[in-house]
């Protein structure tokens, strides 16, 4: 259901974009305002993203192949931290290029009604679509914060949408502001600084979804809850001795690969320890769908601590 919601999300989002763009140009040109066609090089920009977002959904789907034999999750992570690099790259330097740009040659402002009547009705579009972007973010929310649930997030599809339409929201306000500025005072400055403005507002938001987004393409560990339910099934079968503990990587929104280590009862045989690998193997993948492959490793409880103190430890709340 969350899934649905995310892919509706980015629909809302590439629809109102799409027409907003267009108007946001137009107005532009008629205007001459620096503000508004920085935001139409952001309503453009916000189009691309979606579509490349849907690019990487559509990639990611495929099946695993012989060259991909644990499937193409992350080709949504590829596309995800394209998204981000485009918002710093495109978004951020023309915004910043056209307010320095306006101040250095201000010219004042024409017709500036058609400006505001613009951000009205793109802001009325945007807070729809940034609703629908929020609601498929809640569903995966749970109890946690809104800052670690982005942070927690493994499917980048429901924390991008939002994050654009939170920025498109802040940058239409400052348009409007700074607009609104430029007509009162008779300082057309103020639409080039109201830019730069936008283009601060992009830099962040391209910052926060490069840093997520980068820790998702390298590989991060699965959610707290899939390791949890791997070792439950696990300690709970009669032939094992006992769960030592799993290691499990996240390669898409729903795809892990997991390395578990276990102690076998000692009076096992050969086909016995076999029979008791695939029976974890069908309850795991019963209990978390999202597991893909287990490797189940026997080992001692003591070889496992000497491999896990080897690795470095981090703050829980990056954990999950």
């Amino acid at each position: 259901m969350s899934r649905q919601l995310a892919r509706l999300s980015i629909y809302a989002a590439l629809a109102s974009n799409l027409a907003i763009a267009a108007v946001k140009f137009a107005a532009a040109a008629v205007t001459g305002s620096s503000a508004m066609l920085s935001e139409g090089v952001h309503s453009v920009v916000d189009t691309t993203n979606e579509l490349l977002i849907l690019y990487g959904i559509k990639r990611a789907a495929r099946p695993a192949d012989t060259n991909h034999p644990f499937g193409h999750g992350r080709e949504l992570y590829f596309w995800s931290f394209i998204v981000a690099v485009q918002v710093l790259v495109v978004g951020a330097a023309v915004a910043g290029y056209q307010g320095i740009n306006h101040l250095l040659h201000p010219e004042p402002l024409r017709d500036p009604l058609v400006n505001y009547i613009v951000l009205g009705a793109s802001f009325i579009f945007e807070g729809v679509s940034w609703w629908f972007g929020l609601k498929a973010f809640r569903a995966t929310q749970g109890l946690q914060s809104y800052a670690d649930a982005f942070r927690s997030s493994k499917d980048p599809t429901t924390f991008l949408v939002l994050f654009e339409d939170t920025a498109a929201l802040l940058g239409l306000v400052i348009a409007g502001a700074g607009i609104a500025a430029a007509h009162a005072f008779d300082a057309p400055r103020l639409d080039g600084i109201a830019s730069i403005g936008i283009a601060f507002v992009l830099l962040v938001s391209s910052l926060l979804l490069a840093r997520e987004t980068k820790a998702l393409l390298i590989g991060e560990t699965a959610h707290a809850h899939v390791r949890d339910a791997i070792l439950r099934v696990a300690g709970g079968d009669a032939g094992v001795r006992r769960a030592n503990g799993v290691l499990a990587l996240q390669l898409g929104p729903s795809q892990v690969v997991a390395a578990l280590s276990v102690e076998f009862q000692e009076t096992l045989s050969t086909k016995e320890i076999e029979r008791c690998v695939n029976r974890i193997e069908t309850a795991v993948c019963q209990a978390s769908p999202d597991v893909v492959t287990l490797f189940v490793k026997p080992q001692t409880a003591e070889t496992w601590r000497g491999r896990a103190e080897r690795l470095t430890p981090v703050p829980a709340a990056s954990d999950d």
